[in-house]
């Protein structure tokens, strides 16, 4: 029996590998052979999780067509993946992808640093701050003030607590959007809600377009769905949406879903105009797409001059359109996973009935705890904490970057908790490898984007600041020498940091 459980195609791998692109060798840099390098890029693909561990690899002939090498150069590369235990094969069965004993298995999205190795590695691969104190642990002591009533009930509210319920609807009213606590369905955090929406609309082999690039995680999510990714390029630097590729896209491809992040997009930062956002709801609306609008970053201005665009919803006064999603934790803590969606009732009615088959409800505990949030200030209060630990790790962050890496590219965004950051011609994949030996976690550009895309760039999270940015730079900027120079040993040995 085969071990493999699925399979790269040759022109897919092919197409992986060749997006590995380094920066040409200086005067006295040795390269690799060329099988050295070929197994160094699929193990590469296979720690990013791009490859899936237990994936059949394409045969040595038709790797070798297709990336135009000689076989002997694949049947090397694979010996070698083999030898080092990322490779296993048998006669009849072909090569499967495989990790080496001892070695964690690669994560599909940006999975959390485990606590015990935040003592020797700096974190820079999940985009959330530590729980803004005293408010917290106010929260779940509200919270707790609440519950005894719910308590002598079954506990499980679909739609969510009608308390919540409608004061999240309160608070879409209060921005100027006329909202019913029918139109709002509370959710186990922003991932919950699009998953819930992916499986009302999507559907396996639905096209679903998304900005290029985008969030990491969202992208997975939607290919474990089994969707069919269409990206929509964005524009340079912070400039954001590009109108006229969306509309070609949105007519071309006729997607049943359009996913966007129109403030402060994870992971490049920038801000859709209120231009922006009503062309995309016309065009959405044109195509017969529905358009689901992230908004977990919509509180995160971090520039004091800030104007916020109205929301994208706001351009969907029928409310056939647009789909909306936010959650409390960017805003507030990654560890209160309650999210919500504002809809149009009956989506709202589908979603709750369709949740019967997930999982039942959010709980009643975090969702009394956002409730007494929003219903005492405590939440405002919370949100100025956090723009203000944003909007200082950004700027000790920038400067350590521009000072340890000066060749590196990005724009500042004004608001979101992520720098989108152009590695001065490096590949992100191999920085990210180096950056694990050297105690810096980072993620590469590939996991933003769809098939390859993004090598070149990395995305740095406003989660550290002061002497730790600095570290995490100067840590950085190791890996970058380990990179340039060619190096596949074991690199700098990481320093344990104490903030």
């Amino acid at each position: 029996m085969a071990q493999w459980t699925s399979a790269v195609g040759p022109a897919q791998l092919a197409r992986l590998l060749n997006s590995q692109q380094d920066r040409p060798a200086g005067p006295g840099t040795r390269r690799p052979p060329a099988y050295r390098a070929l197994a160094d890029g699929i193990r590469l693909l296979v720690l990013e999780g791009r490859v899936p561990v237990a994936a059949r690899l394409p045969a040595e002939r038709e790797l070798a067509l297709a990336l135009s090498v000689s076989r002997t150069t694949v049947a090397a590369a694979y010996e070698a993946l083999r030898t080092e235990g990322f490779l296993e094969s048998r006669r009849g069965a072909g090569s499967w992808t495989a990790v080496p004993a001892g070695n964690p298995l690669p994560a599909r999205g940006l999975e959390p640093l485990p606590p015990e190795a935040l003592g020797s590695m700096i974190d820079l691969g999940c985009a959330a701050l530590p729980a803004p104190e005293p408010w917290l642990t106010r929260a779940v002591q509200g919270a707790l003030e609440e519950l005894p009533p719910y308590a002598h009930t079954h506990g499980d509210y679909p739609a969510g607590l009608p308390a919540l319920r409608s004061m999240i609807a309160e608070r879409y009213t209060a921005r100027g959007i006329p909202t019913m606590p029918e139109q709002i369905m509370v959710t186990t955090g922003a991932m919950g809600a699009i998953d819930a929406i992916c499986h009302l609309f999507g559907g396996r082999g639905e096209r679903i377009a998304v900005e290029s690039p985008s969030y990491a995680n969202i992208l997975q999510l939607m290919r474990e769905a089994g969707a069919r990714l269409v990206p929509v390029a964005m524009a340079d630097g912070l400039a954001g949406w590009d109108i006229d590729r969306w509309r070609q896209v949105l007519r071309d491809a006729a997607p049943r879903i359009a996913y966007i992040v129109a403030d402060f997009h994870n992971p490049t930062g920038a801000l859709a105009d209120d231009d922006q956002r009503r062309q995309l709801v016309d065009a959405a609306r044109s195509a017969g797409t529905v358009l689901v609008a992230d908004e977990t970053m919509t509180e995160l201005w971090l520039d004091e001059d800030v104007e916020m665009p109205r929301p994208v919803c706001g351009f969907d006064p029928a409310g056939s359109t647009v789909i909306t999603v936010g959650s409390a934790s960017k805003a507030f803590w990654a560890g209160m996973r309650i999210g919500w969606v504002r809809a149009a009732p009956d989506v709202i009615r589908s979603l709750v009935a369709a949740r019967a088959y997930a999982d039942l409800g959010t709980p009643v505990l975090e969702q009394l705890a956002v409730n007494w949030l929003f219903s005492t200030g405590g939440w405002e209060q919370a949100v100025d904490i956090r723009r203000v630990q944003g909007r200082e790790n950004r700027d000790a962050l920038v400067a350590a970057v521009r000072r340890e890496l000066p060749s590196w590219e990005f724009d500042v965004p004004r608001g979101g908790l992520t720098l989108w950051v152009k590695a001065g011609g490096l590949s992100g994949s191999r920085l990210a490898e180096a950056g694990e030996r050297v105690g810096v976690r980072v993620p590469s550009g590939p996991r933003f984007g769809v098939d390859g895309a993004f090598e070149g760039y990395v995305r740095l999270p406003f989660t550290v600041g002061g002497a730790v940015a600095d570290e995490a730079a100067a840590r950085l900027a190791a890996a970058a020498r380990i990179v340039e120079s060619g190096g596949t040993g074991g690199g700098e040995a990481p320093r344990t940091f104490v903030a």
